[in-house]
């Protein structure tokens, strides 16, 4: 599966169906999935892999967690993603997930979609996100991977998420 976030104008693409609108506080994004690359001329700086993904897309609310992975770490993390324990999938109010491998440069992004920003709320606060997150910072964790695989801070962004703009829901 891949999916293409578009930060400005769309391209002018019949394929271009199914779009999701992700308002934020400094950005909209518009949101294409697709099963397979479409045969188009998109900008692959837009596109990524879905690696892991369940749920649906569609929510009222997606955060964004934009991890910049150095070359010698994408093995590890996605390994790491790959192996995670798949609680946030039980949570009141989830809707998906995607794990997204950048095609170009090195940011992957956690995209998860809820209901509401307190359904996700209520997964932050969670034991289930606890358990999620509890490695994070020990000598096995990914946070303390020798040499660091993180370049930079990840940093997240939230959005509220409007329905496909045409065409039928999207379904992968």
């Amino acid at each position: 599966m891949f999916v293409y976030l578009f930060h400005d104008a769309l391209p002018e693409d019949p394929q271009l169906d199914n779009l999701y609108t992700l308002t934020g506080e400094n950005e909209t994004l518009h949101l294409f999935e697709a099963v397979s690359p479409p045969d188009t001329s998109i900008d692959s700086r837009s596109a990524y892999q879905a690696i892991d993904s369940a749920g649906t897309l569609s929510g009222g609310f997606a955060v964004m967690n934009n991890i910049p992975v150095n070359e010698d770490g994408r093995s590890a993390f996605e390994e790491r993603f790959l192996g995670r324990a798949r609680r946030v999938e039980g949570m009141p109010g989830f809707a998906g997930i995607r794990v997204l491998r950048p095609l170009q440069g090195d940011t992957y992004v956690i995209l998860t979609v809820w209901k509401d920003e307190e359904s996700f709320q209520g997964w932050q606060n969670s034991e289930a996100y606890n358990h999620a997150h509890q490695k994070r910072d020990q000598p096995e964790g990914i946070t303390q991977q020798r040499p660091n695989i993180f370049p930079r801070p990840s940093f997240v962004t939230t959005y509220r998420v409007a329905p496909p703009e045409t065409g039928n829901s999207a379904k992968c």
